[in-house]
């Protein structure tokens, strides 16, 4: 298990920590709505090599990215509401294939994804946001 905590300055530190002590190349991103799970994966993305603009797959389903010698694969779950929409898409061959997987809510996922090494990063948020609300 490796704790690293992390702010928006030191991600990309954070980002490198992951990907040195990395046993796979398929993550799972556990944490709640907005803490920072598409941040983290473009930190990784970017610690890969590749250059790419990463957005958040919400309405796609899953973006490749591709860096000069990997392929990259982030997927965002959240939409999908059976395991059978999985298949739809073609799960099976990415969790095949040899591209690092950036999985968001891979609630879905957890009867096919036991067979597979595979690492869990959970993201758990310290301290709450708060907003002001000004009237104009």
């Amino acid at each position: 298990m490796l704790d690293i905590e992390y702010t928006l300055e030191t991600i990309d530190n954070a980002a490198g920590q992951i990907l040195k002590h990395a046993t796979s190349k398929k993550f799972l991103f556990k944490a709640d709505m907005g803490a920072g799970k598409t941040t983290l994966i473009k930190a990784l993305v970017k610690a890969l090599g590749c250059h790419d603009i990463v957005s958040s797959p919400t309405f796609s389903i899953v973006n490749e990215y591709q860096s000069a010698t990997e392929s990259i694969f982030h997927f965002d779950l959240y939409r999908l509401d059976d395991e059978n929409e999985l298949y739809d898409f073609g799960i099976e061959e990415y969790l095949n294939s040899n591209a690092y997987l950036f999985i968001e809510w891979p609630k879905l996922l957890e009867n096919l994804i036991d067979r597979f090494n595979y690492i869990t990063i959970e993201i758990k948020t310290k301290k709450s946001r708060t907003l002001k609300m000004i009237k104009m």
